[in-house]
């Protein structure tokens, strides 16, 4: 791009916050090109944060009720999903944890003839741990310990690790000078292990991106506009987007939502799964109908279930620690770790019923009245627990094996259905053999959210694909450097992205794959 191009606003336009968006912020800023960062969500700084999520109207995002949180709950047919909304993204809620997969992601049919994957992202990986500042977990904590002694039970004690969090564990309170970044980056404070980390780190220890990423960006000039939801993108004049873009956007926290509107040079989508794959499936039908037909398919998540264990010992505690310190894997594509609220976040206790399993509907409500019918002693001192977070252990198990779902417009948003292999499934019989011998090391019973119990329907943090890459339009919605198929300019970097299930937490992938991206566009050239 040439000094001319200041017939523009921006050179770049990105739409979302998150690990893609962030990267894609900072290393377009770096290379010399005016950004705007457009995201949907507030702005947060640590005060912001709730004590507990019982504090609905900070936590969740749900602006039918002027709840303006950083916290989304999405329903579908076939999965529940759980995202942030904010300037940062994901990280904002996310539990800190940066894994790289193993091999079988990198190989994985879907993508495996485009690229070698591993070798493409073998730099980029490491760049994106130092920026997220990513170190193992310093203290294990009870859950954690009785994670490992399951894999001391189950044969597999070598097969247990401290996790890689991006945290700072400084001397726990005391707020230092920027420690990572020689001084350049802002001032920390150390990790007071409260169990937090998913409801927003109140006391600045948790790297999300606002501390690395985006922080670095404003530095070099990018500009960070929260509370504004992009509806509409219209190539300015050729039908490629050759010349640019017109960006309409509204405030998203406002009743009186009020047009407004930017040109760029291109855009990066960055509004992950929830954000990216709505708005192209709106805009194709409008002013981008060249879209690849693409556009909602490949959807994935990690093959997760999420169940809890409610230990009757009144001296157990769960809470303290990181929001995820340990991983268990269980065999060569699963993996089980412990996940952590702290004290008096109990939100969750709404939604538990016992864990159960069953074919269909019917046949888990027997199992479920059964189960009180047995246990009537025990199920009623679940119920009523005090200290919900404090003596509940969550318990996340992935795997790395396939199946797609494809996300399509419908009157009241988005609909799923199934496109390849088995249907996400909330009853996935390793995971519930391990989180019954971990209820019986803790003196606990085991329990899952009523979505999973009565509907069957699998919960997931860690949704993916939907822009997937291809060789062409006819196989993807973008290349393997992350450009969209038919239009100039326009490029996709956040989880929409992904095109294999990674098997765990996917940020540090993300990320690593927006470093990627970003490093094939050229430094900007300045006339004269």
């Amino acid at each position: 791009m040439q000094d001319s191009d200041t017939k523009y606003d921006y050179d770049y336009a990105v739409i979302g916050s998150g690990f893609g968006g962030a990267v894609s912020a900072l290393r377009l800023a770096e290379k010399g090109y005016r950004v705007i960062v457009l995201e949907k969500g507030r702005k947060f700084e640590p005060n912001d944060f709730p004590k507990t999520n019982w504090n609905l109207k900070r936590w969740m995002w749900l602006p039918v009720l002027k709840f303006y949180g950083f916290f989304k709950i999405s329903f579908f047919r076939h999965i529940t999903i759980l995202s942030g909304v904010g300037v940062g993204g994901g990280s904002l809620v996310y539990a800190n944890t940066l894994p790289v997969p193993k091999k079988e992601f990198f190989k994985a049919d879907s993508w495996a003839s485009l690229a070698d994957w591993e070798s493409e992202l073998k730099e980029h990986y490491p760049t994106a741990l130092s920026m997220l500042n990513a170190t193992p977990n310093q203290r294990l904590q009870t859950g954690d310990i009785a994670l490992q002694k399951i894999g001391e039970l189950t044969g597999r004690s070598g097969y247990f690790e401290p996790t890689n969090v991006a945290v700072y564990f400084g001397e726990s309170n005391k707020t230092v000078p920027d420690p990572y970044f020689g001084g350049e980056g802002p001032s920390r404070t150390g990790c007071n292990f409260c169990g937090g980390c998913m409801t927003g780190c109140r006391f600045g220890a948790k790297n999300t991106l606002d501390y690395n990423y985006i922080y670095f960006a404003e530095k070099k000039g990018a500009v960070i506009q929260a509370e504004s939801e992009v509806y509409e993108i219209h190539p300015l004049k050729d039908k490629s987007g050759s010349d640019g873009y017109r960006i309409e956007w509204r405030k998203s926290t406002s009743v009186f939502r009020r047009k407004k509107y930017c040109s760029a040079k291109g855009v990066v989508f960055a509004g992950g799964v929830l954000g990216t794959v709505p708005l192209l499936l709106k805009l194709k039908k409008k002013s981008l109908p060249n879209l690849s037909d693409r556009v909602g398919y490949g959807i994935r998540t990690n093959s997760e279930s999420l169940s809890g264990v409610i230990t009757f010992d009144k001296n157990t505690s769960f809470s303290e620690g990181v929001a995820i310190g340990s991983i268990l894997h269980t065999d060569e594509h699963s993996h089980l770790e412990p996940v952590r609220y702290a004290s008096g976040s109990g939100f969750w206790r709404l939604l538990l019923a016992p864990m159960v399993s069953g074919g269909n509907v019917f046949r888990r409500l027997i199992n479920v009245a059964i189960d009180f019918i047995k246990h009537p002693v025990n199920n009623i001192k679940a119920m009523f627990v005090w200290d919900f977070a404090k003596r509940t252990q969550i318990l996340l198990f992935m795997q790395t094996l396939n199946s797609t779902l494809r996300f399509s417009k419908c009157w009241y948003g988005m609909k799923s259905k199934m496109e390849d292999g088995p249907a996400p499934t909330a009853f996935i019989p390793e995971s519930q053999v391990l989180v019954k011998k971990y209820a019986e090391l803790v003196n606990g019973k085991p329990v899952a959210l009523i979505t999973e119990t009565v509907a069957g329907i699998p919960t997931t943090a860690h949704i993916l694909g939907g822009c997937t890459m291809g060789s062409n339009p006819q196989e993807g919605v973008i290349d393997k450097n992350h450009k969209v198929f038919n239009y100039e300019n326009m490029y996709v970097c956040d989880g929409s992205a992904v095109s294999a299930n990674p098997g765990v937490n996917p940020s540090l992938t993300i990320t690593a794959l927006s470093e990627r991206a970003m490093s094939k566009i050229p430094q900007k050239i300045h006339a004269g």
